[in-house]
């Protein structure tokens, strides 16, 4: 029996912030509320999911921070995407034939978010999951690996064997970096700290360099000779992304998808937009969804869930949060390096 009432975090603050902070969440109180709310109702074409598993990415906290790409709805709840079993469905055959089963999802700006108990979602957005896929990866089917996937048919276009990746050890990463592994492709990978770097050359990275080692220039230059890489992604952004991007050879890409360092970026030499062919670009898994044909979309889709019920991809987990200690513990388990997190209502 579905209840009438349900428990959810609600975004307190509507529309985008009109001065950018630092990146990360330094608390919850100004961003999130917890509350009891009715339960959603699903309309044509939509399914009402009760959750198991909310994601907690790096766009959900830019998002309820007022820093991304589309505007904050306050009271509504938090969460792009997450993992659940559809208990009712509205009207349309794509909504009912997913009745009963267990979808990943994303929330999608016509539905609810998934730091809830019950979530109202497209049914177009909904992915029914196989047996062997765990809810861990489930809950984190849909912006990282479609990201990823999509991100690397940009490095096969460039003809280059070898690419760059910034937030090397961030989950994005690791997916990018598997991929290149089992294709052949050679990933350099930047970041933070020493501990970092055994664990992503046992993925399968070709090179993992420190961006705080005293070093770090004259290994970042070798490695820009050796693989000649035309492609970056790249999640930082600032100083560190324009001095690779400056260092890399002729008909080289910078594709930004995030902005962890709020340091303006600089073009160290100009001329070489001209002269060397270089270019600068961003990707929004959004934009993507929007613009490629559906039997590319069905196709990547399939290949993410794929490796997950392989094994080829694991979501490293942080922490499963209770919905009841979100407010208290989430900044501190974001705080930790090298997994996800998620939120269990």
């Amino acid at each position: 029996m579905i209840p009438t009432e349900m428990s959810a975090l609600l975004q307190r603050q509507d529309g985008f912030d009109d001065v950018p902070s630092v990146p990360g969440l330094d608390a919850t109180e100004p961003y999130l509320e917890p509350a009891t709310v009715a339960v959603p109702q699903p309309g044509p074409g939509q399914v009402l999911v009760k959750v198991r598993l909310g994601s907690v990415n790096p766009s959900d906290v830019a998002f309820i921070r007022g820093v991304y790409g589309q505007p904050r709805e306050k009271g509504k709840p938090a969460g792009f995407e997450g993992v659940g079993d559809v208990v009712a469905t509205g009207s349309g055959f794509m909504a009912g034939r997913l009745k009963g089963k267990r979808v990943a999802f994303a929330s999608g700006p016509n539905g609810t978010g998934s730091w809830a108990q019950f979530a109202v979602v497209d049914a177009i957005t909904c992915i029914p999951l196989r047996d062997g896929v765990r809810d861990e990866d489930g809950a984190a089917m849909i912006v990282n690996p479609l990201t990823a996937l999509a991100m690397f048919d940009i490095v096969k276009q460039s003809g280059a064997k070898a690419f760059v990746l910034t937030a090397g050890a961030s989950q994005l990463c690791k997916l990018l970096i598997g991929i290149a592994r089992d294709e052949g492709y050679r990933a350099i990978a930047i970041v933070r700290r020493d501990e970092q770097i055994p664990l992503l050359t046992s993925l399968g990275a070709a090179h993992v360099l420190n961006a705080e080692a005293g070093d770090y220039e004259t290994q970042l230059a070798a490695v820009m000779k050796q693989e000649k890489p035309r492609v970056l992604l790249d999640a930082v952004t600032g100083p560190q992304a324009s001095h690779i991007f400056h260092v890399m050879p002729d008909r080289a890409r910078w594709v930004i998808y995030g902005r962890l360092d709020l340091e303006n970026p600089c073009i160290e030499e100009p001329g070489q937009m001209i002269f060397m062919r270089k270019r600068i670009e961003g990707f929004w898994l959004t934009d993507w969804f929007g613009r490629t044909p559906l039997l590319r979309k069905l196709a990547t889709i399939r290949a993410a869930q794929k490796r997950f019920a392989s094994g080829a991809w694991k979501t490293d987990v942080t922490a499963c949060i209770p919905l009841n200690e979100v407010m208290d513990r989430l900044v501190e388990e974001l705080a930790k390096p090298n997994g996800k997190v998620f939120i269990a209502p």
